[in-house]
């Protein structure tokens, strides 16, 4: 007989009742006072339920001192028992630590499983999604997805209609205002005031009406007034998360769009509205003439008109393609958005159909409407040439090649003068009513990636890539 602990010959055999093991007593008494179980079954286990074995026993001689041979055998016997009790002990804790760790690969494995179906059916509804058309026929015109069931209010459908009567009966006959720039002043605008580096990765600004404040954000989720007087930070904002993707002034108001699909408007720093209705970045922000209605477009391949009266979203619009820039003709009727599928979608506002798509060489990187209200500024991502579009002949009208990746095309209050910018340069070109031609009063090396008119055309204001602004314009006028 050997011990089932110590796998020895026991020299005081005990049996369980249970398992019918045979155990040295001192062995198996430990264990039980211990853990109250059979080391072997697990089985619930007393002293009780052990049975002594008769066997023929040697008489053990009296325990010596530990000065002796006998005592230290003794104590090596002890010491022994003692390693027999523990080594046994952790093989039972080796075989229930492998029994857990099967577990545990098991529901990993199956948590594999479920994300990558999940991953898969995602992908696929992606590509679902990415083959939704625009169009209703073979023909330009179709109806545009609408996320949507409500469309827009009875309310913002008369609005623009009466914003559009109202503003496209005096434009043809409407003149340049009295003390507007001109070709010889632009001859001579020269850099004559650069700010400190505002917001680094700032990729556009905006400047209000009186033209003493730039709106303008960075990578680092912070959108700030720059008084062109102080110069300095006058307001600062901050989304919390994601980068200024774009930012506009709605009147004494200011709005942000961001990185993480949300766009935000403020009011003396106060938060009004927080909108969150694209399903990621939100790439560009415009707003309409009456300025109760603002725009933005995002990756997710919609547009999204706001009113700004009830600070809600009245209607979104699904298109084929993500979107990368914004605009309202000037008369507020169409709404034209640039796609990564080197497209620009022009929707008519009210109804929401594609009116129009002009094909351009690339992704749209800028663009802007001229307003004599027939002409469409755009340029294509990493291209040297903007095309003048003619909305009534939907055709290329002209095309304009500065010799540099262009990031930021803008049309001045007059019609008259088209600022185009880029990392390498700024250029300004202008049309002549009379003689029906195109000339170039300014280009001058200063870095653009985005430009704004100031007040009167009298100076123009350029974004870096550092995210400094620069004024030019002439001594004499000194204005922004």
């Amino acid at each position: 007989m050997l011990c089932a602990i110590s796998g020895e010959a026991p020299q005081h055999p005990v049996a369980s009742r249970k398992s019918g093991n045979v155990f040295e007593r001192r062995l198996i008494e430990a264990y039980i006072a211990e853990n109250g179980r059979d080391p072997v079954t697990d089985e619930d286990l007393s002293t009780d339920d052990l049975i002594e074995l008769k066997t023929s026993r040697i008489v053990q001689p009296r325990p010596p001192t530990l000065t002796s041979i006998p005592s230290l055998l003794s104590l090596f016997q002890k010491e022994w028992d003692a390693l027999a009790l523990e080594t046994h002990t952790l093989r039972q804790q080796l075989i229930q630590t492998r029994q857990e760790l099967g577990t545990a690969l098991y529901q990993h494995d199956a948590a594999a499983r479920v994300i990558a179906r999940l991953s898969l059916e995602r992908d696929e509804a992606r590509k679902a999604l990415s083959r939704v058309s625009v169009h209703s026929g073979p023909a330009v015109t179709g109806e545009a997805m609408q996320v949507d069931s409500t469309g827009l209010s009875k309310d913002l459908v008369a609005k623009i209609g009466a914003t559009q009567e109202q503003l496209s009966k005096t434009r043809r006959k409407r003149g340049v205002p009295d003390g507007w720039v001109t070709s010889e002043a632009l001859n001579s605008f020269t850099p004559i005031e650069k700010s400190k580096v505002l917001y680094d990765g700032a990729r556009s600004f905006a400047m209000n009406t009186r033209g003493d404040s730039a709106l303008l954000g960075g990578k680092d989720g912070r959108v700030g007034v720059y008084s062109m007087f102080d110069k300095a930070i006058v307001q600062e904002m901050n989304v919390g998360h994601g980068s200024i993707t774009d930012a506009l002034w709605i009147g004494d108001r200011v709005a942000a769009s961001t990185s993480t699909g949300h766009v935000r408007i403020w009011e003396n720093g106060t938060e009004l509205a927080d909108f969150s209705g694209h399903a990621g970045e939100v790439t560009a922000l415009a707003l309409h003439p009456s300025g109760d209605i603002l725009a933005s477009v995002g990756v997710d391949k919609s547009y999204i008109f706001y009113d700004l009266t009830t600070r809600s979203i009245a209607v979104q619009i699904l298109t084929n393609s993500a979107l990368t820039t914004a605009g309202f003709h000037p008369d507020g009727h169409l709404f034209a958005a640039g796609g990564v599928d080197s497209q620009i979608k022009v929707f008519d506002v009210k109804s929401a159909t594609n009116a129009a798509n002009f094909d351009s060489t690339g992704p749209i990187a800028a663009m802007s409407f001229s307003e004599n209200g027939t002409w469409l500024a755009t340029a294509a991502n990493g291209s040297t040439i903007v095309s003048i579009w003619d909305l009534r002949k939907a055709a290329v009208l002209h095309r304009i090649d500065i010799s540099g990746p262009i990031s930021s095309v803008e049309w001045e209050y007059s019609g008259q003068f088209l600022a185009i910018g880029g990392p390498g340069g700024l250029v300004v070109q202008q049309y002549s009513k009379t003689s029906k031609a195109w000339s170039e009063p300014l280009k001058i090396a200063v870095a653009a990636v985005a430009v704004r008119w100031g007040t009167g055309a009298g100076a123009l204001l350029c974004l870096d890539t550092e995210g400094c602004l620069t004024t030019l314009t002439t001594k004499a006028i000194n204005r922004i």
